[in-house]
């Protein structure tokens, strides 16, 4: 059986994880709700996450 590799190591983390997500997915316009969003495109889920990526090396450079 595979792993999971988007599994969240720190259960605790998971609230925070879902509130950058929809943070993200407003900043780029994408329609994201709670729960299902399968009907959103690659692009759509493509954009939120790569603005997820963008923040994060931002916040690391900012730390250095």
């Amino acid at each position: 059986m595979a792993s999971r590799s988007n599994r969240v190591l720190v259960p605790q983390a998971k609230a925070g994880l879902d509130r950058f997500k929809m943070e993200a997915a407003r900043e780029v316009g994408v329609n994201l709700k709670e729960g299902y969003n399968g009907d959103l495109t690659s692009r759509e889920n493509g954009s939120v996450g790569g603005q997820m990526v963008k923040r994060m090396v931002e916040a690391y450079e900012k730390n250095l």
